[in-house]
């Protein structure tokens, strides 16, 4: 009848998505146009919400995995070393110095190592997408009162990591001191002066607005790190495959579009935060490659996340360490 409003049918599947980064992150609002055309496309029967900051779940991303393979949560993006602690392997998307170029990485992780870490993400209950990794960058060090020049300037310095173990031996193997601070505690521990710096992609500096804090900016790209799109295979194991099929497709295509965005904002920000008072100072990397060598590193990651992990990145990229 004329002038009866009539609802739409309440989604027969909802869901979160969870990510650590603020909303006016360089993830939020590809994440935010990807569910909604996805429950467009799916006449309403999917609909995800987005949250950003985990929604102010205490928690940090150390249990995250454990919330997609239990079910109470349906997704969350996540950087294969925070991953790594329940599925080994995909700590291999961050070995240092082993990707020249973003393009390198998703070339990989598009490919046949993506499809093995895949394959072992679904083996522990979760579903990683095939062209799901989103971009961050590659990651440089910032720092309080000097720059790092060579690897030797990092000798003792406190330095905030993530709870990521290779991240963590990353810093140690290079003579700093790891301290774990939670992405979401960074400004208040630097504030406070409880570490001499931080390592992060440019885009997560700027994101965050650390620069008036930790002026010294050092070009180290010690190693990559980016944010894979998982979620809950008990929940994606209820959709059908005509839903899964549209979720997968829009993965695809916001992710391209989130890589694109992220990788030209790093290609843009040292100038941007020079214009901001930073100084920007590029590192030896050939002194970081050789201490990571001298102190074993390679070796060791080579046994953690598995010979054929470390067989298909060098298949993709060629001689690692």
């Amino acid at each position: 009848m004329a002038g009866i409003n009539v609802k739409p049918a309440a989604p027969l599947w909802s869901g979160r998505q969870f990510h650590v980064l603020p909303e006016h992150s360089h993830q939020h609002r590809f994440l935010v146009d990807l569910w909604e055309t996805v429950r467009t496309e799916t006449g309403g029967r999917l609909a995800i919400t987005v949250h950003a900051e985990r929604d102010g779940e205490p928690a940090g991303s150390h249990n995250a995995p454990e919330m997609l393979v239990d079910g109470t949560l349906e997704f969350y993006t996540l950087n294969g070393n925070s991953i790594g602690r329940l599925v080994p392997s995909t700590e291999v998307q961050g070995v240092p110095y082993a990707f020249a170029t973003s393009a390198d990485v998703h070339r990989a992780n598009d490919g046949a190592l993506g499809a093995y870490l895949s394959r072992e993400c679904a083996a522990k209950g979760i579903i990683r997408f095939q062209c799901g990794l989103m971009e961050n960058g590659f990651r440089q060090t910032f720092m309080f009162e000097h720059p790092i020049r060579h690897v030797d300037d990092l000798a003792g310095m406190k330095i905030r990591t993530p709870a990521a173990g290779m991240i963590r031996d990353v810093m140690a193997s290079l003579g700093a001191e790891p301290v774990v601070i939670n992405i979401l505690d960074i400004r208040k521990a630097l504030e406070e002066r409880r570490v001499n710096g931080h390592e992060n992609p440019l885009i997560v500096m700027h994101v965050g607005g650390f620069v008036e804090l930790t002026p010294f900016i050092s070009i180290t790209r010690h190693m990559w790190t980016g944010f894979n799109l998982i979620g809950s295979k008990k929940f994606w194991d209820r959709l059908p495959a005509d839903v899964q099929a549209i979720v997968d497709a829009n993965v695809t295509k916001f992710v391209a579009a989130q890589r694109a965005y992220t990788i030209d904002m790093n290609d843009r920000l040292a100038g941007m935060l020079t214009a901001q008072g930073a100084t920007v100072t590029q590192a030896d990397t050939e002194s970081f490659r050789q201490k990571l060598r001298e102190n074993g590193f390679y070796e060791r990651w080579k046994e953690r996340v598995g010979s054929m992990a470390w067989q298909l990145l060098e298949e993709s990229v060629g001689k690692v360490g």
